[in-house]
């Protein structure tokens, strides 16, 4: 087995890894980063759309656009990418890692950070196995990336972020959405991309769910349920593609592995590795950022791997006390302002929760 020599591993080339990579690397720590797909970037690798916020991160850039960025500046600081490797395991000589191959390699970092971001969540309802019922992610890796159509009629389920903006895309795509059903009275995501696609015409249906996708081989219809309790109207619509945008969950295999504990926060996501404000795990050197911190926005996953990153590097004593504290409160700041506001009032006041729970 081959053993891979850093100071530094970081878990995980989304928005949070590169981040937590670049600064570790820029106060001149030996980080190697590793993610099981072929190209870094993580989730903004199939965002088209640009995004919202501040110019630090990313706001008018396409999703795709920033990933470049952001790998493009973990390179030029040193950072050594490993593409095609997953982190399949952590055991007392290290971190085991596999590429694409199942060659075995084994890491044995000072510290590490852990950014594996999130998985999504399904939603099972009689004739969930049928082909054309796909996941968000699914949809925008066949359309963003690969150019190819999931059907010409598509349901959107779940009207959060995740569904308003892959149901935008889908229609970019030249696919019709027939409507986003949500299953709560009120919709999830921001009204900025509500009133989007409404404009286009697109149907935004509260306090509807499905009850059941029909099809001979492949989906052909859906029945839907509207209205509240026992008032529930069954209605019937043909679509040939349901795509499910109904919450995702922080992905936690490697850090129970490390030993870290976990909190529950259903407005983060689930489960969870408990850590303070600065992202350290209740495992000494090791921190998580992103998604597997709680889910939250693009901005907040680079914001978090600033932070993280940092961390680590104070760790290593690789930066000192007092810069160190200076970035911490700067990062702090930013992340405080990145979570005020309706939207995010919940998800602010379960971190604090974690945060308190990791005292």
């Amino acid at each position: 087995m081959r053993r891979l020599r850093c100071e530094a591993l970081v878990v995980g080339a989304g928005p949070a890894g590169l981040v937590a990579a670049s600064e570790l690397a820029a106060c001149g720590t030996d980080v190697l980063l590793v993610d099981d797909n072929p190209i870094p970037g993580g989730q903004l690798t199939k965002q088209i759309h640009k995004f919202f916020g501040t110019t630090e991160h990313g706001a008018g850039t396409r999703g795709y656009v920033l990933a470049d960025q952001l790998v493009r500046r973990a390179l030029e600081r040193g950072v050594r990418f490993l593409p095609g490797v997953r982190a399949i395991g952590a055991f007392s000589e290290g971190i085991v890692l596999a590429d694409t191959q199942d060659e075995l390699s084994i890491a044995d970092p000072a510290c590490g950070v852990v950014a594996v971001g999130a998985s999504e969540r399904g939603a099972a309802f009689p004739g969930w196995t049928l082909p054309g019922v796909m996941t968000a992610g699914a949809a925008q890796t066949f359309v963003n990336q690969h150019r190819v159509a999931i059907g010409e009629r598509v349901l959107v389920v779940g009207a959060g972020n995740v569904g308003l903006i892959v149901a935008y895309q889908l229609h970019q795509a030249g696919i019709r959405v027939v409507a986003i059903v949500e299953s709560q009275p009120e919709i999830g995501g921001w009204a900025v991309h509500a009133s989007k696609v409404r404009r286009l015409g697109i149907p935004i249906l509260a306090n509807t769910s499905v009850a059941a996708v029909r099809g001979s081989g492949s989906v052909n219809e859906v029945s839907l349920l509207r209205g509240e309790g026992g008032s529930s109207i069954e209605e019937t619509v043909g679509v040939d593609a349901v795509c499910l945008a109904v919450g995702l969950a922080p992905r936690t295999e490697l850090l129970q592995q490390l030993g870290c504990r976990l909190d529950f926060s259903s407005a983060l996501g689930g489960w969870l590795a408990l850590h303070d404000r600065e992202l350290r795990t209740t495992i000494p050197g090791w921190f998580v950022a992103g998604d597997a911190a709680g889910v939250e926005e693009a901005a907040v996953a680079m914001e978090e791997g600033r932070l993280a990153g940092l961390g680590a590097a104070h760790f290593l004593d690789r930066l000192a006390k007092g810069a160190f504290e200076t970035a911490r409160a700067k990062a702090i700041g930013v992340l405080d302002e990145l979570r005020t506001g309706p939207f995010c009032q919940a998800r602010d006041t379960a971190k604090r929760a974690v945060w308190a729970g990791a005292s």
